[in-house]
């Protein structure tokens, strides 16, 4: 956790080595989204107990506009390393250069279920390239992401703790798709249970899918419910008994992102 409101110096190190950052936090309508920014390395800066992130979601991303005083949620992961840090807290500034967070938490996870991505990134200035469109619906081209996917990003809300961004990761295709909605199997090691227990006091979640390879990303906000002693499947690798069922509302897709296959 963060001691006495101030990173430490590993934090803050671990911060400014990272050029991506995972962001989760309430767009004008109310709606909880989690978004990527993108950077060079340096482009974060932890002091402190502040967060200083110079840049944005790219334009036509939900959270390109924040709101100063809304809560939000980080995550800075290291795939290789198998490295990730979450940071909770408000927003203090929100500038044309980007915004500050006022931290109330700061803390490492467990690297299990960190998966190595198979493809590297690099920048493209100002998102030149990106292109987003709105679905009311999850579509076949969505559907065959989330079936590949063994990372995506989640994000969730808690009435009085603010936003929280966290990492899943599994084999691929540990997402499933049954009649519309998704599921996926809550592994041993979440310990902290801050995701599970912001869903199980208020639904509302996000998800993140990032496609290196494609250059692409799926966002989709929703509700979310844990379901405990579900009947276990032969190909089912949990031995929680718990699972997480999401029901998409709103998906956007983006193409043309600042990724780029090794």
């Amino acid at each position: 956790m963060l001691g006495a409101r101030e990173f430490s110096d590993a934090m803050s190190g671990f911060v400014a080595d990272r050029d991506l950052a995972f962001i989760t936090s309430r767009d004008s309508a109310g709606t909880l989204w989690t978004s990527a920014v993108y950077g060079e390395r340096g482009f974060c800066r932890a002091d402190r107990a502040t967060l200083r992130v110079k840049g944005r979601p790219l334009p036509g991303d939900p959270l390109h506009e924040l709101s100063r005083g809304a809560q939000i949620g980080l995550l800075f992961i290291d795939f290789h390393r198998r490295r990730r840090l979450r940071i909770n807290g408000a927003l203090s500034v929100v500038d044309d250069n980007g915004f500050e967070v006022a931290a109330d938490q700061a803390y490492g996870n467990c690297p299990q279920y960190i998966r190595q991505p198979t493809a590297e990134r690099t920048v493209v200035p100002d998102g030149a390239h990106a292109v987003a469109s709105t679905h009311c619906r999850v579509g076949a081209v969505h559907l065959e992401q989330v079936s590949r996917a063994d990372t995506f990003i989640l994000g969730t809300s808690h009435p009085s703790r603010g936003a929280d961004t966290s990492h899943r990761g599994g084999p691929s295709g540990f997402v499933r798709v049954e009649d519309g909605e998704l599921w996926w199997p809550d592994y041993p090691g979440n310990n902290l249970f801050n995701s599970m227990g912001n869903i199980v006091v208020e639904p509302a979640a996000a998800l993140l899918f990032l496609d290196f390879r494609a250059a692409t990303s799926l966002q989709m906000s929703g509700t979310a419910q844990l379901v405990w002693d579900f009947p276990r499947l032969r190909d089912d690798e949990s031995p929680t008994g718990r699972r997480v069922r999401f029901t998409p509302g709103r998906t956007i897709h983006t193409t043309g992102l600042p990724l780029v296959a090794a």
